[in-house]
């Protein structure tokens, strides 16, 4: 087990250089093969929407269309410590961001039915956003506190449904392969749903696709599942400590299992 501890810290992770020939490869083949992939399970997905109300349909299509994208990568996942995903039927999963390639990494490789919290922008996006609408997903409005916290009682509504939440505490993709900080939304819901909160580490997708850039990096991927934090007994005023504890988690797995810390 990972004890996190406060003195926890990172060095910003260089970006790699990819060869040439990944990038033209990216541009020339594999840019257009994810796209026709997400418009072809995009529109099955919708088409499943008009009867599959439970969601496991769209679920596993969503499933078949992340496996695409990680075969199109060329790069191999390895999930750790899968046994830990059994221990709760529900439960609120906290993971960082390191990429664009984040989302498909975790519908291909966690094994049950869950639901996200994403930004309220992506449900303008065609395919994407028509199936995170028609599939049950949670929109985060942050334009207003109100609103901010109307989306939260959203998710917890979703966990108290029975129903796994994965959710990005940092909110955005890092632009250093740092961990930022994460605020306190997912333990709030964790907390307010009485379901345990479980830190999870990407490690390589930083490297795979960096932010603002537009080819890949193929690389051996890690989906690094920490122990389930019971929130029994505590209130949404212990929410700042709990995400401080499940931030330094998942910086410490990551700064352990990180290529560059066993240079």
């Amino acid at each position: 087990m990972i004890e996190p501890t406060a003195e926890t810290q990172m060095e910003p992770v260089a970006p790699p250089k990819a060869p040439a020939f990944f990038r033209w490869l990216t541009y020339i083949l594999l840019i257009p093969l994810m796209v026709l992939s997400t418009a072809f399970f995009g529109t099955i997905s919708l088409i499943c929407g008009l009867w599959d109300r439970p969601g496991r349909q769209q679920h596993f299509i969503a499933h078949l269309w992340a496996r695409s994208f990680l075969m199109l990568s060329l790069s191999p996942v390895r999930l750790v410590g899968a046994e830990k995903l059994h221990l709760h039927e529900t439960a609120v999963y906290a993971s960082n961001h390191l990429s664009y390639y984040d989302t498909p990494v975790l519908f291909a490789r966690l094994p049950f039915q869950f639901r996200i919290l994403a930004k309220q922008a992506l449900w303008k996006v065609p395919f994407i956003g028509w199936y995170l609408n028609r599939s049950g997903q949670v929109p985060i409005d942050q334009s207003t506190s109100r609103n901010a916290v109307a989306s939260l009682n959203r998710g917890v509504q979703t966990l108290k449904s029975g129903m796994p939440l994965v959710i990005f505490p940092e909110g955005g993709r890092s632009a250093t392969g740092v961990t930022q900080p994460f605020v306190a939304g997912a333990a709030f819901m964790a907390i307010k749903a009485q379901v345990p909160i479980v830190p999870v580490t990407l490690v390589g997708t930083y490297e795979l696709l960096p932010i603002h850039i537009y080819h890949l990096y193929p690389r051996p991927l890690e989906v690094v599942v920490g122990d389930p934090i019971s929130t029994e007994g505590m209130t949404t005023r212990d929410a700042d400590a709990l995400t401080q504890r499940v931030r330094e988690i998942v910086t410490a797995t990551y700064m352990q299992r990180h290529p560059s810390s066993r240079e």
